[in-house]
């Protein structure tokens, strides 16, 4: 059973100012040692909630009563590019911003698209993907920025492949798709990226149902109870999110296992150790930068706290994901550990729907690279690595390496 601790402090703002690349800010342990909700003052000086505890978290995230509907959600950190969205019914196909049952409508018309089944089936088309782009990055001048040449290719050509959208669109799709998670883009930047967006999708949707392929806008595009709307915007949400997320979690992963070369070690020495270092990697650096926005539909009790209707909770991932609670000694990196559970795909009905996409290309992915290229390290010092602290996905936005 969960205790409430009483806190008289004021509410504070969400931590955002990390010490270390790879942890959370360290207000949110000491936040998650006193209590698994705490007080959270808004942006828009609104007074709602913060969930750090691993427990909490996975209550709320599967309690239907907190809704993720995106005319209840208000954003933690200030970030103008979601005010053309947030606070709005919506988007056509945006099905991480309904309820049921138009959330469900939408998902199992998805399910069969993303199943380990279809995943295996998959997985000798993202080897070679892969392997062709270790190919062409050792051909690359060194050093190299593996970002550019391999965390968001790879991710990028998996996702227009599956979706069926003709891969040289990717220079007009990787912009948008970042101006939209980006906290520094304006409203009407993200308007106007979102519009693009959608008229790439609209059009292909179209196409699609003129002239369908094997592919999965295709799928979709074959079932009347669609409209075109909807496959477009499902195709954005699924492209954007389906490239971006990935691409992070390669490229910190990366970083994490060239700053901690045991780990690195323990991998490049056992393959079969490549699963494990997955999970683990993705508790340890829960890429979702701020949370997961819900708020409640009527009047909730948690921990000895009412949670309002209408009051704001912010769900944090990275701090669920290190809770000494659920993961022993949760701030080290072992990619030995069983780390099943994590949330770091968050957890319920929204769970992130291209999981196991995104398991896999990293299963092929890391083993990969570390093979084709045995000596490969930081070419510059390690405080010196662009890190992703502007936008909703953190990551690395450049990572330069050599490797002869």
């Amino acid at each position: 059973m969960l205790n409430r601790v009483v806190d008289q402090s004021p509410p504070p703002s969400l931590p955002t100012e990390r010490i270390n690349p790879f942890d959370p800010p360290p207000e949110l342990a000491m936040l998650r040692t006193r209590s698994p909700l705490s007080r959270l003052r808004y942006p828009d000086g609104h007074l709602g909630w913060l969930v750090t505890g691993y427990e909490l978290a996975r209550a709320v995230l599967s309690d239907p009563r907190f809704s993720a509907r995106s005319e209840l959600k208000r954003v933690p950190v200030a970030r103008p590019g979601t005010d053309p969205f947030y606070g709005s019914t919506a988007l056509p196909g945006w099905l991480v911003d309904m309820d049921a049952p138009e959330h469900t409508r939408l998902r199992r018309r998805l399910a069969g698209a993303f199943t380990a089944h279809r995943m295996r089936a998959l997985r000798p088309r993202v080897e070679q993907i892969v392997a062709d782009h270790l190919a062409t990055m050792a051909t690359a001048e060194e050093p190299a920025d593996l970002v550019a040449e391999f965390a968001v290719p790879v991710p990028s050509l998996v996702i227009c492949e599956l979706l069926g959208v003709p891969y040289s669109d990717r220079g007009g799709f990787q912009r948008n798709s970042a101006t939209l998670f980006s906290l520094r883009a304006t409203a009407e930047q993200a308007a106007r990226a979102m519009a693009e967006l959608d008229a790439l999708l609209t059009e292909l949707a179209r196409h699609k149902r003129r002239r369908p392929q094997r592919d999965l806008l295709s799928v979709l595009a074959a079932d009347d109870e669609l409209s075109t709307a909807e496959i477009a915007g499902t195709g954005v949400l699924l492209l954007s999110a389906g490239h971006e997320t990935t691409a992070g979690s390669l490229g910190l992963g990366v970083f994490a296992l060239l700053c901690h070369p045991d780990q690195l070690a323990r991998l490049t020495a056992d393959p079969d150790v490549a699963d494990t270092a997955v999970e683990e990697l993705l508790r340890y650096l829960t890429i979702f930068h701020f949370g997961v926005p819900r708020t409640p539909l009527e009047d909730v009790s948690v921990v000895g706290e009412v949670l309002r209707a209408g009051e704001s909770v912010t769900v944090s991932l990275s701090a669920a994901n290190r809770d000494p609670g659920r993961f022993a000694a949760p701030d080290r990196l072992d990619i030995g550990r069983r780390a099943s559970g994590h949330l770091a795909f968050g957890h319920g009905v929204h769970q992130c729907i291209g999981q196991n996409l995104a398991r896999m290309e990293m299963r092929v992915g890391f083993p990969a690279l570390f093979r084709r290229f045995p000596g490969l390290r930081l070419a510059v010092p390690p405080e010196e690595v662009s890190l992703g602290r502007d936008t909703g996905f953190y990551g690395v936005h450049r990572l330069p390496v050599a490797w002869s």
